[in-house]
């Protein structure tokens, strides 16, 4: 019988998946939200508006946009920029989604990777 996988590996699973999705779905080449550097999506990341470590927008579409390393990572994510291509409606959603307690199951996780590697073979 094959082991189960822990919970650690499949956030870990989903995170990779999640984020080459959000990368790769408006095309091969993509353009950074906050600097509008455009790249192959390969080489940008999928930065967060609120922090990964709110699980409850951790794999929300709506908070996760494309940036290059230099905002995402150097530039602490351009939170404002960020928050202004979202607009002040959409970020105060997120904000108030983010502070959330939400518990997701392995079951959960597991069908959302699923989920994604779906989306992604659409593309």
């Amino acid at each position: 019988m094959p082991k189960k996988p822990t919970r650690k590996t499949l956030i870990a699973k989903l995170d990779k998946v999640f984020s080459e999705y959000i990368r790769r779905r408006h095309g091969e080449m993509a353009t950074c939200v906050t600097c509008g550097k455009k790249d192959h999506w390969k080489k940008l990341q999928a930065g967060h508006f609120m922090s990964r470590k709110h699980y409850a927008t951790r794999w929300d579409e709506e908070n996760v946009e494309v940036q290059c390393q230099a905002c995402n990572v150097f530039r602490y994510g351009e939170q404002y920029l960020f928050a202004k291509h979202l607009g002040e409606k959409k970020a105060d959603e997120l904000l108030f989604k983010s502070r959330q307690t939400v518990k997701f199951t392995d079951h959960d996780i597991q069908d959302m990777i699923d989920l994604y590697k779906t989306k992604i073979s659409l593309l």
